[in-house]
């Protein structure tokens, strides 16, 4: 039936309600304006907690690092409460790279302050000091002395008064050739020659044990002096990787049959210089004369390589007895008979190898 009067509800009946769809978007937007401030506010809490600073901690940022890497050192010592959240800072305001040094930060820092301190710079900088492997002390003690306020005689003296030893150095030995470690090593100004030359020599033994060498060595009878003796032969013979276990090879096999080593690498040792050698370098008198003297030398010839330690107490199971460079890359070719030798030196010869 029509009615063109006003409609009104009946007395007591309830308006009619929203959909139910709108209801539920408006709950969500609230919610999500809600959860989006509580993320806010909790992501600056990862950022800056709340509270002052404590107290300062010192905070070791070695060359090289990554923002990343950093960000772990700083959370790891309670300066910042995330790392994530530093690297992130860090990368939206644009912040590093930062300078390897010391720094002394303030417990719970936050990330801008942290920031703010690392960009000021390191209390204490590093100087680097470069030593790779087959160095012999005397190189190592030229390196030292291009350090600023430091003196290669100063360090040649620490060497030869015995402050510093290694654990594997044999009593009645007084030289600490090859019982160092190379590596590039980032000292303080604070640290003389001789705290610089604990540090390798410490850095040695440490590697060697890192190593399992002292096991190896056991096992076959040796002592990890001898070990290194021999891989100091390797690391100055070797031109690549490969050739390692083969040259320590080589090496038992003559040690073995007593046979001179006919090393090389030992009559530059002996002369003192690196270069090509005279006639004069295989008639030279001396322990370090391995064409005229039978055994190893007394002492390592130079610092080894982790490569060259692990050749000298596995070496490869071969008949090799001789061996000669071969490849322009630094390999040799090996032999069993002294022919074989003879027609590898002949073919090396004629492709210009020697």
């Amino acid at each position: 039936m029509r009615n063109d009067g006003p409609m009104t509800a009946p007395e007591g009946a309830r308006p009619a309600s929203r959909p139910r769809w709108i209801r539920i978007t408006a709950v969500l937007a609230v919610l999500a304006l809600v959860l989006g401030a509580a993320a806010a506010v909790g992501g600056w809490l990862l950022v800056d907690p709340p509270g002052g600073p404590g107290d300062e901690v010192t905070v070791t940022i070695p060359s090289g690092a990554s923002v990343a890497g950093i960000g772990s050192q700083l959370e790891a010592a309670g300066v910042v409460p995330n790392a994530f959240a530093f690297r992130m800072y860090a990368r939206i305001t644009g912040a590093g790279p930062f300078q390897a040094g010391e720094y002394r930060i303030a417990a719970d820092a936050g990330v801008p302050g942290a920031i703010r301190t690392l960009e000021a710079g390191p209390r204490q900088r590093y100087q680097r000091l470069a030593l790779p492997p087959g160095m012999t002390i005397a190189m190592i003690a030229a390196q030292v002395g291009e350090l600023p306020g430091r003196s290669a005689e100063r360090f040649l003296a620490v060497v030869a008064s015995g402050a510093v030893r290694s654990r594997f150095q044999p009593e009645g030995i007084t030289s600490l050739e090859g019982l160092t470690w190379p590596d590039t090593y980032y000292v303080t100004a604070e640290e003389d020659e001789t705290v610089i030359l604990r540090r390798i020599v410490d850095r040695y033994d440490a590697e060697v044990v890192r190593l399992g060498i002292p096991q190896a060595a056991r096992a076959r009878g040796e002592s990890v002096y001898t070990a290194t003796i021999v891989a100091s032969l390797i690391q100055g013979e070797a031109g690549v990787e490969r050739d390692r276990p083969l040259i320590s090879g080589v090496i038992a096999n003559r040690l073995a049959r007593d046979m001179p080593l006919q090393i090389d690498a030992t009559l530059l040792y002996a002369r003192g210089d690196r270069g090509p050698l005279t006639d004069a370098d295989f008639e030279r008198p001396g322990p370090y004369n391995t064409y005229r003297v039978g055994g190893l030398p007394p002492t390592p010839i130079m610092t080894v390589s982790a490569a060259s330690l692990n050749a000298a107490v596995a070496p490869a199971a071969v008949p090799y007895l001789y061996y000669v460079l071969w490849d322009e890359d630094g390999g040799h070719r090996f032999a069993q008979t002294y022919a074989e030798h003879l027609a590898n030196i002949d073919d090396a010869r004629r492709r210009g190898i020697l």
